[in-house]
């Protein structure tokens, strides 16, 4: 791995850097995002039946909010269950924006490595070439160092296509699940609202 490196010159090193931001933000959006810690199932049940039992308080509120980012959504309303319809929705919806802000952490930034990538491969392509036309010399080309320079181009092309793919496919399959888990959440959290507002008519 240590020749392939060597022989790739110095513009993989970019590559390798961001594969290897890219591989930890994976990791890290692999473990955070999971539908049972997003969305546990029979909280919103469980936060009805709270409600209705009247044992509404500040420390069930704050506990409520650290369980889950769904859980940060309904203690929103917990809050205003007293307030009009119309203001407990608009104090869900905030509450519901900043989850979703956090939901799309990093997602920019894998979105950023996936496009990037293959650049910076073609960056290293014309490194590459440009030792290649350098080895062109009166007398002929020093086979050395053309085969270094088409070592660069090549092996820099390869690894951006390597990194740019799967990173794409990860970042395209975390932007769908954290959209598929807002839906799910504005449909709890109607339901929520739903069942305040129509067990006072």
């Amino acid at each position: 791995m240590l020749a392939i490196i060597q022989q790739a010159g110095w513009p993989i090193w970019l590559l390798l850097v961001s594969s290897i931001i890219a591989l930890a933000l994976i990791i890290e959006r692999l473990l955070y995002l999971r539908r049972n810690r997003i969305l546990p199932r029979n909280l919103l049940d469980e936060v009805v039946r709270v409600y209705h039992n009247g044992k509404v308080s500040t420390e069930v509120i704050g506990n409520l909010e650290h369980n889950s980012p769904l859980g940060r959504v309904l203690a929103a309303g917990l809050r205003n269950v007293d307030a009009p319809r119309d203001a407990m929705k608009e104090s869900i919806e905030e509450a519901g924006r900043g989850t979703a802000h956090d939901l799309e952490r990093f997602l920019t930034t894998l979105g950023t490595i996936a496009t990037l990538a293959p650049l910076m491969g073609l960056f290293g392509t014309v490194v590459g070439m440009i030792e290649i036309f350098g080895a062109q010399n009166a007398v002929g080309a020093n086979p050395a160092q053309l085969a270094h320079g088409i070592s660069v181009a090549l092996y820099n092309t390869g690894f951006g296509l390597a990194i740019a793919m799967p990173t794409l496919v990860f970042y395209r399959h975390f932007r769908a699940l954290v959209d598929s888990f807002i839906v799910d959440m504005e449909q709890q959290a109607v339901k929520f609202v739903d069942s305040v507002h129509g067990n006072r008519k």
